[in-house]
């Protein structure tokens, strides 16, 4: 057989393999999320007129490690071994302002190496099949954020009382509309695709875990939502927009406080969700952080009710598919093992599936996955799938079930 003619039958067979979105790696089966925009329809995820059902991860630090070309093999170990463990969905920072190796240095300034940093990382997410949830900005001052956002406000003689001016000051959301525009309208070096254009991405998010403590209710955060969610889809129509809300109910529907942790954050999680232009729906829950002293039970319990409150009203009310967007078990809890981690996430994922069964949920999202030599980020979360094998089983277990609904 000829070179030539070897090389197409092989390229034919791996076109044949990857057609079914399945491909052998080492002694595991490797699921790749078809290509494809990722769409909702109701209360279900549809990537080319299929339903979608994902189990899938978080690893915040992708763009900044990518940065530096040397530290690049972080990346591509944790899309192989994420996808190995059938992981199809990634949820990652498209932000950092400020400080030492921002993607943003000021207000309309990039860093281009670490834009090319997040190049890198949709490259490689786009060559394992994992699709990508970024988000665009943060509540907290890690990697700028909110905080960050304020202060160049302040820097530039704007009138500033507070962080949360970041929601109604002109001059701010212009800075963040500007972010936006950036990120969106960029073409990957690697790829050549502009990032509106690349269905490896799954969805925008507006913000990671929105709280506003000048106003209780949600209000401020439901204007804020419904112009940047608009701002988004101006640029962006193929792409799925979301909040990035931890999930606290407001003053909208009264009886749902009930579900709350014992207090507000300044969202509403009806309301801020109803706006035409978000898609899809987020909760958070760190029991062991919101009810802290409290015994694994009761915590549990909290989870449970958390999970099953959410998905009713995004099915009935919101009537938009829910994704349970971030959990996790600490190692810093007292009293922490690694198979109470695995019968914690054993029995949150038993909860989504049977969830999902019903329709309304896609799937969940732990956090978070990390790469073997990177101590420095680790904050109690963490997960090397190749250093826990059990939990690399409690996973994958996990993607098996949920991409078997595909095919119910």
């Amino acid at each position: 057989m000829s070179s030539v003619w070897r090389s197409s039958v092989l390229v034919l067979v791996l076109v044949l393999v990857l057609a079914d979105h399945n491909v052998v790696y080492g002694a595991r089966q490797l699921q790749v999320a078809p290509s494809g925009f990722v769409q909702t329809r109701g209360t279900e995820f549809m990537i080319n007129g299929s339903p979608f059902f994902f189990n899938g991860f978080n690893s915040y630090w992708m763009m900044t490690v990518a940065s530096q070309p040397s530290q690049r093999y972080k990346i591509s170990n944790v899309f192989r071994e994420a996808a190995a463990a059938g992981l199809t969905v990634c949820r990652t920072w498209a932000f950092s302002d400020g400080g030492d190796q921002a993607l943003q240095m000021s207000p309309g300034v990039y860093n281009e190496a670490v834009f090319q940093g997040l190049d890198f990382v949709i490259s490689e997410a786009r060559k394992y099949g994992v699709k990508l949830i970024l988000s665009l900005s943060n509540n907290y001052q890690d990697y700028g954020g909110k905080p960050q956002y304020a202060k160049w406000a302040r820097s530039a003689g704007v009138p500033i009382s507070g962080d949360d001016d970041f929601y109604t000051n002109a001059v701010v959301k212009s800075y963040y509309k500007n972010h936006v525009r950036k990120v969106l309208t960029r073409i990957n070096t690697l790829t050549r695709i502009a990032y509106k254009d690349d269905s490896t991405i799954m969805a925008w998010e507006l913000m990671n875990e929105p709280r506003c403590q000048a106003d209780y209710s949600g209000k401020t955060v439901n204007g804020w939502v419904q112009e940047m969610a608009s701002y988004v889809k101006s640029i962006d129509n193929k792409h799925l927009v979301e909040v990035g809300m931890e999930g606290f109910y407001g003053d909208s529907i009264q009886d749902r406080k009930q579900y709350n942790p014992g207090y507000q954050v300044g969202t509403d999680f009806i309301t801020n969700n109803q706006i035409k232009e978000i898609d899809f729906t987020t909760i958070h829950a760190y029991p062991d952080v919101w009810l802290s002293g409290q015994n694994d039970n009761s915590q549990m319990a909290f989870l449970q009710r958390w999970l099953t409150s959410h998905w009713e009203d995004s099915r009935t009310i919101l009537k938009k598919p829910l994704v349970f967007a971030e959990f996790g078990k600490s190692k810093k809890d007292p009293g922490y093992s690694e198979s109470g981690r695995d019968n914690f996430l054993n029995t949150l994922y038993s909860n989504i599936y049977n969830l999902a069964r019903n329709g309304g949920i896609g799937g969940g999202l732990v956090w978070q996955i990390m790469a073997q030599g990177m101590e420095s980020y680790y904050d109690g979360y963490e997960i090397v799938l190749s250093q826990n094998p059990a939990t690399a089983g409690v996973i994958s277990q996990q993607s098996k079930k949920m991409i078997a609904l595909e095919h119910t």
